[in-house]
């Protein structure tokens, strides 16, 4: 289990410093906001507010990136300067302001400027794969493709990957010793759309309902801040979230997909 929480950009809900004794690795975990912390100069990247994270391990100096896109460099400079080396991203799902594309006429720089600069494994959800490659370019045999409860370490420390479509048919969270890092399934305020390509209400539903069962503890990290917060405890999100009010799936629909 992880000893000590390293985290660069990011106040824990409540405030205050996120640390604790709890092993023998040091859990390496960095949120970075894009027109804020990394590429200021982009316009999109300011108007879309995407988090990217790394989360690694400090004994052994090894990181992945999740969702890298905007500046990539300087997101691995970023990671470099805090002594750590990536080895490989984890993709939430195939949307252009997480991997790269082509987004409303801009060209957003992602995974294919990540593999120029490093040659490491991407890990996407299965149902992703063809889709991160359509709007990438990178070749659907450089993706790594997983299912919902597959885990992976990166040194000692341990990542669960939740399958949770909705917003994209293969969306995936990423939980780390009591963190969810959600992508656009779950913001603090709300949740993904699911009014595009790919999107399914019902699906949603379903997903939404499995992360809101996760302990209260557990530390919510979003895809995008759209709320004043960068984070919060899954209890305040659950109280809060209009998208996490108790409700069956009937009214649930009838409230977001207008069935």
């Amino acid at each position: 289990m992880p000893r000590t929480i390293f985290i660069r950009n990011y106040s824990a809900p409540g405030g205050g410093a996120y640390d604790a004794e709890m092993g023998d690795h040091e859990l390496y975990f960095r949120q970075s906001l894009s027109g804020r912390d990394f590429a200021t100069g982009d316009p999109v990247a300011r108007q879309m507010v995407n988090f990217s994270y790394a989360i690694g391990d400090r004994s052994t100096g090894e990181a992945l990136l999740v969702d890298p896109a905007y500046a990539v460099g300087e997101l691995v400079d970023m990671v470099e300067a805090d002594g750590m080396a990536v080895v490989g991203a984890l993709v939430s799902h195939h949307h252009p302001d997480h991997v790269g594309g082509s987004l409303g006429g801009w060209t957003v720089e992602g995974l294919p400027a990540l593999l120029d600069r490093i040659s490491v494994p991407v890990h996407a959800n299965r149902m992703e794969v063809p889709l991160v490659s359509s709007w990438t370019g990178v070749p659907e045999g450089d993706l790594v493709g997983h299912d919902g409860g597959d885990r992976l370490t990166v040194g000692g420390i341990e990542i669960e990957l939740l399958h949770t479509p909705g917003h994209t048919p293969g969306s995936q969270c990423f939980l780390v010793d009591g963190m969810l890092v959600s992508g656009d399934t779950l913001f603090l305020e709300g949740c993904g759309r699911t009014d595009l390509p790919g999107s399914d209400p019902g699906d949603m539903y379903d997903s939404l309902r499995r992360l809101a069962g996760l302990p209260d503890s557990t530390a919510v990290f979003p895809g995008h801040q759209y709320s004043p917060s960068p984070s919060a405890s899954m209890d305040n999100v659950r109280s809060t979230n209009y998208a996490l009010k108790p409700m069956d799936r009937e009214q649930w629909l009838r409230l977001f997909a207008g069935a």
